[in-house]
């Protein structure tokens, strides 16, 4: 296979990804995403925008989530987001710690 292929594929994995998480599963919380894979929505669209900046394209965090998310992220938090409970909370700090921290 050549290289343009793998990334066109690479590519429309990720857009299906991106359609999966935005659209048929809203219902799963990023922070159980992160606790059990750790990695998120937020992540996903932080990884898009570290992309961007290497290839010298300005984009800021709000640019890339909302990019990532289809709209901003205070509308995502009103329509999809539920309160964590303290066990989540709790979890997600040391998830928080060893997936983002700690990678730089």
């Amino acid at each position: 296979m050549d290289n343009q292929t793998v990334i066109e594929l690479q590519a429309a994995a990720f857009r299906r990804l991106q359609q999966h998480l935005m659209q048929h599963r809203t219902d799963v919380q990023n922070i159980d995403m992160m606790n059990l894979a750790g990695f998120c929505r937020n992540c996903l669209s932080r990884w898009y925008q570290e992309a961007a900046n290497e290839r010298g394209i300005e984009m800021d965090k709000d640019e890339a989530r909302e990019l990532f998310y289809g709209m901003t992220m205070d509308a995502w938090k009103a329509q999809h987001q539920t309160d964590a409970g303290d066990a989540q909370k709790e979890a997600f700090k040391t998830a928080f710690k060893e997936n983002v921290e700690d990678k730089g």
